[in-house]
């Protein structure tokens, strides 16, 4: 773990690149050391029907949903994800300087007991972290 899910709405695949904004998030959790590498995955999928606002078309939004094993520290979690939000509204600057568009973050933790795991992705990195 963790999951990071993007979910952004359709009005925003020709403004902003979202396999680059996948990659942005991906390189800022890996340096996050509460953050297994093995354990970081990382996905975006666009939204086709959403209404925002006044109902007003233009508007776009970005909504990243964490997804974490239970078990550490608030004040960790509180810099991971301060640290996340802060890559994605750097990325998204550009695009937000002119564009309506609306960001939002959230972490949540997962319990261990009911969530099971297995890979071997671990097997297939140099370092074997």
């Amino acid at each position: 773990m963790p999951h990071f899910h993007i979910e952004y709405s359709a009005n925003l695949e020709d403004v902003v690149d979202m396999a680059a904004l996948c990659e942005v998030i991906r390189s800022e959790a890996a340096l996050i050391d509460t953050f297994p590498m093995a354990g970081v995955r990382v996905r975006a999928t666009r939204v086709d029907h959403f209404a925002m606002a006044n109902g007003d078309p233009k508007h776009g939004f970005i909504d990243l949903s964490v997804r974490l094993r239970e078990g550490r520290a608030e004040d960790v979690k509180r810099d991971a994800i301060g640290r996340i939000f802060a890559a994605l509204k750097e990325f998204m600057a550009p695009a937000m300087a002119t564009r309506s568009i609306a960001l939002s973050a959230e972490m949540r933790d997962i319990n261990a007991d009911l969530s099971p795991k297995f890979g071997n992705i671990r097997d297939h990195l140099e370092d074997h972290s």
